[in-house]
């Protein structure tokens, strides 16, 4: 069983990382003619020649498609890398440094979590201006605390450990006591949390870019694709939303599929389904 899910996590942190670096170099290349304009070749079906088809301005789906997943994975990447990073240093925080610091920490997380996660999204996003910054800002700031959570939890069991006792009566500093005994048991918690991070931040992102907040409408994002293709429902161009559409869904169900089966390998006497979103 267990060389099962093994190779089940195997198969599919191959197939996830396979597909993030080739969509993510795809894009990359595709930018220019995501942005190239035809109006010859405008609301074409998808053909041979147009897989994804072509939109009113004539730009090729397929290429603005491949543009906006590898912009959504670029900001993913990111965003989830700073909000991972955060929260075990605020984990570790709190449960290390003092009663006065558990509690500052324990009441951002409260707050934090209190307030709709869209909504807080948006707010961040909106007060820095919007694009890049904003949609990477908000993000990053309102992932950490659950997994913050995780770890603080993982760390006052540490804590209570023999040999975190012993190093600390033999007058070794808090920090260097933590980061001795406890970081590397907080590895697994770090990786999983930083890999079921990644769907969700692509996600939001998507979200309130499609809601006006977020990447601008001149950026071939996902959001701003399913965005400007709702207008154009009514009329039968169904491909301007139905294959960014997919393309977002796969992309954000296989990295938690790859999570989720890291999850089981690394945690399997626990439930934590949802946790890290």
């Amino acid at each position: 069983m267990k060389n099962n899910k093994q190779r089940q996590a195997a198969v599919f942190f191959s197939a996830a990382l396979l597909f993030l670096a080739m969509v993510t170099a795809a894009g990359v290349l595709c930018r220019e003619a995501a942005l190239e304009t035809d109006f010859s070749r405008k609301n074409l079906a998808p053909c041979r020649e147009y897989w994804f088809g072509t939109d009113c301005m004539g730009r090729d789906m397929f290429a603005r498609t491949l543009a906006g997943l590898s912009m959504s994975i670029r900001i993913g990447l990111c965003t989830a890398g700073v909000s991972a990073c955060l929260a075990l240093l605020l984990g570790v925080a709190a449960a290390v440094m003092g009663k006065a610091a558990d509690r500052v920490i324990s009441f951002l997380i409260d707050t934090i979590m209190g307030i709709p996660h869209l909504l807080l999204l948006i707010l961040i996003s909106y007060a820095l201006g919007k694009g890049f910054l904003g949609v990477a800002a908000g993000v990053a700031l309102t992932h950490w605390p659950s997994l913050t959570r995780v770890i603080r939890g993982e760390v006052l069991q540490l804590k209570n450990s023999e040999f975190y006792q012993i190093s600390r009566k033999l007058g070794w500093g808090r920090g260097q006591a933590a980061a001795r005994h406890m970081l590397p048991h907080l590895v697994p918690q770090f990786t999983v949390g930083l890999i079921l991070m990644f769907p969700h931040a692509i996600l939001h992102e998507s979200s309130i870019t499609f809601l006006g907040f977020g990447l601008s409408a001149k950026q071939p994002a996902i959001g701003v694709i399913l965005s400007e293709s709702m207008r154009y429902l009514i009329t039968g161009q169904w491909w301007l939303a139905l294959f960014p559409g997919i393309m977002l869904v796969i992309t954000v169900l296989l990295f938690d599929r790859a999570g989720n089966a890291l999850r089981g390998l690394l945690e399997p006497m626990e439930n934590r389904e949802g946790v890290y979103g």
